[in-house]
């Protein structure tokens, strides 16, 4: 079947995909961005420095697979301008490029040392990444099944929110003191500060936002379980609806929605059993955890019958709700038990980029909300003129 030139258009999901993936690639490597300090090294005198002495097969084979995907959606961002060799060569060359920035700046964070193996092992990611998906990009894009299902279940102009959703099961791998329980920044930048700190931004409050003992009677309302399956819940809910919104009509939705949470517990099983040092990756399946996903998609299954909109807005509440009692609610002291046994070190990258998702994922989604109601307002308003 011959491909129509309206067809063969560049794919702006897969040049989102790679602005994301690069500026994760940026966290993973300057992470935790503090201490920096000149050694009285130039920067790029690594790339001259002997081949260390200790090689371990676990940094080499992380280095090659963490551009692997960095490659091949290089490829898929510059076609149909560019395809083949062409295409592949400039994956490794941007690759490079990335990786020896990477490492340049690396050598004035004393936590982090700049080598000329990772990033040899870094462009050779890129590489396969690269040679991997070039003989496949056409018929993903202009002619494959991929294409056919992404033009016959979601709709067009989706791929922000396509991509913010297949973020989620990714922000959820971090230990949370609840299970889904996202967005706890705030909470954790309060505490850092001390009381005369919390004092002088009190004083310039509202007497009603003063805490005082709010999370404490807040907490004294339901037992822990409980409150773990509301975030679960909600969590999931705002998850799910989201994940929803895209999708066609006359599309599998119930069977897309359900392989995503099958999709989520995978990789928070693989996660937890990868980072847990006594190997458990069920550790976080408590009785709440367990009660809040089924509610939590039964929520979402219900709501299909709500117009778009309306999800939309559940959505918002759904998050907005779960922010403000992952926020005050108090800290189980059993949690401290499952982050002490999360490995911390090893897999320093990691920790870092999954703790800024798990962050950061529903102020995203909801500035993402906020977005696309300021867009509808605007069309109405161009409408009314």
């Amino acid at each position: 079947m011959s491909v129509k030139p309206w067809q063969r258009r560049p794919s702006a999901l897969a040049r989102q995909a790679l602005v994301l993936y690069a500026a994760l690639i940026v966290y993973g490597s300057w992470y935790p961005f503090s201490g920096w300090r000149s050694l009285g090294l130039a920067p790029f005198a690594y790339l001259f420095d002997p081949m260390p002495q200790y090689l371990t097969a676990f940094d080499v084979v992380t280095n090659v697979l963490g551009y692997m995907p960095f490659g091949a959606l290089v490829v898929l961002a510059v076609y149909p301008r560019r395809r083949g060799t062409l295409a592949v060569a400039l994956a490794f060359v941007l690759g490079g490029l990335l990786s020896g920035t990477m490492e340049a700046v690396q050598t004035y964070l004393p936590t982090r040392v700049a080598s000329n193996l990772d990033l040899a092992a870094n462009a050779l990611g890129a590489l396969l990444g690269a040679a991997i998906m070039s003989p496949a990009t056409g018929a993903l894009l202009d002619r494959g099944l991929l294409r056919r299902l992404r033009l016959l279940w979601f709709e067009r102009d989706s791929a922000a929110l396509v991509c913010l959703v297949a973020t989620w099961p990714f922000a959820t791998m971090y230990p949370a003191p609840r299970l889904f329980g996202l967005g706890n920044w705030p909470r954790t930048l309060w505490l850092r500060f001390d009381s005369t700190t919390q004092d002088a931004l009190l004083a310039w409050a509202p007497s009603a936002w003063h805490v005082g003992a709010w999370p404490a009677l807040l907490a004294a309302k339901l037992p822990d379980d409980t409150w773990e399956a509301l975030i679960a819940a909600l969590n999931l809910f705002a998850a799910l609806a989201l994940a929803s919104l895209p999708v066609r009509r006359h599309a599998p939705l119930v069977r897309l929605l359900l392989v995503f949470v099958v999709a989520t517990l995978c990789v928070k099983v693989g996660a937890t059993f990868l980072q847990s040092q006594s190997g458990l990756a069920f550790n976080w399946a408590t009785p709440g955890a367990l009660v809040g996903l089924v509610g939590g998609a039964a929520l979402a299954l219900l709501a299909l019958r709500l117009r778009r909109r309306s999800r939309a807005a559940l959505a918002a509440g759904a998050l907005i709700v779960s922010l403000v009692l992952v926020n005050l609610l108090p800290v189980n002291p059993y949690f401290d038990v499952v982050l002490a046994d999360w490995r911390q070190g090893r897999y320093l990258h990691f920790n870092g980029l999954a703790h800024w998702l798990a962050w950061s994922w529903p102020y995203a989604a909801l500035v993402w909300l906020a977005f696309v109601v300021e867009q509808a307002w605007l069309k109405r308003r161009v409408k009314r003129v």
